[in-house]
């Protein structure tokens, strides 16, 4: 059984599963996989039939997502897989009903390249559709992170990455009008970081 559930699901993150379980994602909807990686979020996606768009700067990346848009999607195009990075994406605005960032945000250079990526995915959001983020912060460990600079942070465990706090993402959603579809939820991975999900609407 273990085996039939990890070919269907693929290593689907945990939180986003939660919100198929939830039906926050339906089959009616067009879904951006916004910095997709190999495709772990979106095996089970593609077998089930659901429109799935996915970017990532890196090529080796998009080679793999086209490969399984190929295996499991009955009329998949080659076009709905970009080499792109997050903050400078190529797809129309309001193109997508659920927009996915994945351990995506935390890389950001600086405040500006911050910034960019979450205008970007909010402008091809559609209205009324919902942004789905888990991302690095610094809630309920702060005083085991050390600055270093334009939002950078080391981290217990030894990484470098932009942290936001409950402050920044409240400021935020507020900034963009967003309503919030979830509660703000933070895990502890064994007090070397913290990893945050923040979902929330766009205006209809």
């Amino acid at each position: 059984m273990k085996t039939d559930l990890k070919e269907l699901f693929g290593d689907i993150d945990i939180y986003l599963f939660d919100q198929l379980l939830k039906g926050r994602i339906t089959k009616e909807m067009r879904i951006l996989d916004a910095g997709c990686g190999t495709g772990r979020n979106l095996v089970y996606l593609l077998r089930s039939g659901y429109e799935v768009f996915a970017v990532d700067r890196s090529e080796a990346a998009i080679q793999e997502v086209q490969r399984l848009g190929a295996a499991y999607a009955t009329d998949w195009q080659a076009d709905q897989a970009r080499v792109e990075p997050v903050e400078q994406m190529s797809f129309a605005d309001a193109s997508f009903d659920f927009v996915i960032s994945s351990a995506v945000l935390h890389f950001a250079d600086n405040e500006a390249h911050f910034e960019q990526m979450v205008n970007e995915l909010w402008r091809v959001l559609a209205p009324g559709g919902r942004l789905f983020a888990r991302l690095a912060s610094s809630i309920g460990m702060e005083s085991g992170i050390q600055p270093i600079g334009d939002g950078r942070y080391l981290l217990p465990d030894g990484s470098r990455r932009f942290l936001v706090n409950e402050e920044r993402l409240q400021a935020l959603t507020g900034r963009m009008s967003g309503q919030w579809y979830e509660p703000l939820k933070t895990v502890i991975v064994a007090g070397k970081r913290c990893m945050t999900t923040w979902c929330i609407q766009k205006p209809g």
